[in-house]
């Protein structure tokens, strides 16, 4: 396999940008078309030109969009990828190979308490990871169910909200944090989306993910940063539910995910490959509960979820249905447009060369997924979002899989409604059934 971007005739936006017929419809580039104009348009041509070259990155983004294959060089599709398989085992091994992710061995759940609450069994789990504190999870199931039911694993958000995790997406107590319920009325129209598809006879596992809830950094933990932001002098991780501490922890935590992020690097991993392997962790859990159907497994979430849902539907082959909400665009929108809104969870060094975003996504065509947007999402452009969607959409037709594959655009900001639960809910039903 030739993983040469610019080989096989793979025109490169490099390539288009050097054409002496390039932008400029037959005038050479050198010379370029506002030397053929009048002064004053000669002015308008330059302004209008230096506008066009705007981006988060200043000027430099269209020559940094430009360095990379106008298709990636695994995507599928290339006219030289006939065989879905072989496809599918070059982009998975490309992927794994660059994300890094930790070698973690199946974890020994413990059920520390386990209730019902209206309606549903409710577990409180821990497991110990090789590395950080005890992860958290809930586990929710509908009150007395016998048989084996469908799973789902749950994925929580971003949000810029570290210290909580699994409590933005479930509830287990009629007395909540109450910046946990102003965090569900914001993103899901006051509901708890977790209890309420497992309401819908499924067993559903939410965990902490990496560096969020308990797997949070402590202050603590903290040494060798003596100024700036990142300074914990003066900091406590006491009262660590007083709403003024949680929003301090917050703004700390978005700072030092630059610093995680560069030290993973440094470890020889990424950010994405650690919270795949978590997830991944997660999902060992609730594939060998007695209670779950383990070839029903579905995966689904808002944001920082949809993200996790991109990399584990994509590479982990138990995942048999899945929703991404909220987040589904390109590499080029990150790059020139949004990547000051996203976290570092996202960015896999190198990987945009050999695949775009959706792709990933698109690496298992023959699971069900589907892709809601919201149109007005401050995130993303809706322009890229729907050539993420219309490159989803080649796929799954190339994989002759077309009715696997369904998106939908919502009204609004960033969320996930109830109707957009609906939907989602209705999507797990139908495939996980």
């Amino acid at each position: 396999m030739n993983e040469n971007p610019d080989a096989e005739g793979n025109t490169t936006r490099r390539d288009f940008l050097k054409s002496s017929t390039g932008i400029l419809g037959g005038i050479p580039a050198w010379l370029g078309a506002s030397s053929l104009l009048p002064p004053d348009q000669a002015r308008a041509a330059s302004t209008a030109a230096a506008q066009q070259e705007k981006s988060i990155i200043g000027n430099y983004g269209n020559w940094a969009s430009s360095l990379r294959p106008a298709i990636p060089s695994l995507s599928f599709r290339h006219d030289r990828w006939k065989d879905l398989e072989s496809w599918r085992k070059a982009a998975r091994e490309k992927t794994w190979e660059l994300l890094s992710p930790p070698v973690l061995e199946k974890p020994e759940a413990v059920v520390d308490r386990s209730y019902t609450y209206e309606g549903l069994t409710v577990e409180e789990l821990s497991w110990q990871l090789p590395y950080g504190r005890r992860t958290q999870a809930i586990l929710l199931k509908p009150e007395g169910a016998r048989e084996p039911l469908p799973g789902i694993l749950a994925l929580h958000d971003h949000g810029g909200n570290k210290y909580f995790g699994t409590r933005k997406i479930t509830r287990t107590s009629a007395e909540a944090h109450p910046l946990q319920i102003e965090h569900q009325k914001k993103y899901y129209s006051g509901m708890a989306w977790a209890n309420e598809v497992a309401r819908r006879g499924h067993v559903v596992l939410v965990h902490d993910t990496f560096a969020f809830g308990s797997r949070r950094v402590h202050y603590g933990d903290m040494e060798g940063i003596p100024w700036g932001p990142l300074n914990v002098a003066g900091k406590s991780d006491a009262d660590p539910e007083d709403g003024a501490n949680i929003a301090a922890y917050n703004t700390w935590a978005a700072e030092h995910e630059n610093v995680m992020a560069k030290s993973l690097f440094c470890a020889g991993t990424t950010w994405p490959g650690v919270t795949l392997a978590e997830d991944r962790a997660a999902l060992d859990v609730l594939s060998a509960r007695a209670d779950v159907d383990p070839d029903k497994i579905g995966c689904g979430g808002l944001s920082g979820g949809g993200l996790r849902t991109v990399y584990l539907t994509g590479l982990d082959d138990r995942i048999k249905c899945a929703v991404c909400i909220g987040f589904m665009s390109t590499w080029d929108d990150f790059l020139l447009h949004k990547a000051y809104t996203h976290t570092w969870m996202i960015y896999c060094p190198l990987l945009s060369n050999f695949l775009d975003f959706p792709e990933i996504l698109g690496i298992r065509p023959s699971v069900p997924v589907m892709v809601l947007n919201n149109s007005q999402d401050q995130l993303f452009t809706l322009e890229q979002m729907k050539k993420a969607d219309s490159i989803l959409r080649d796929i799954y037709t190339k994989a002759d899989a077309a009715d696997r594959y369904r998106s939908g655009y919502h009204e609004g900001h960033h969320k996930f409604d109830l109707p957009m639960q609906e939907e989602a809910f209705g999507w797990f039903a139908r495939w996980l059934a």
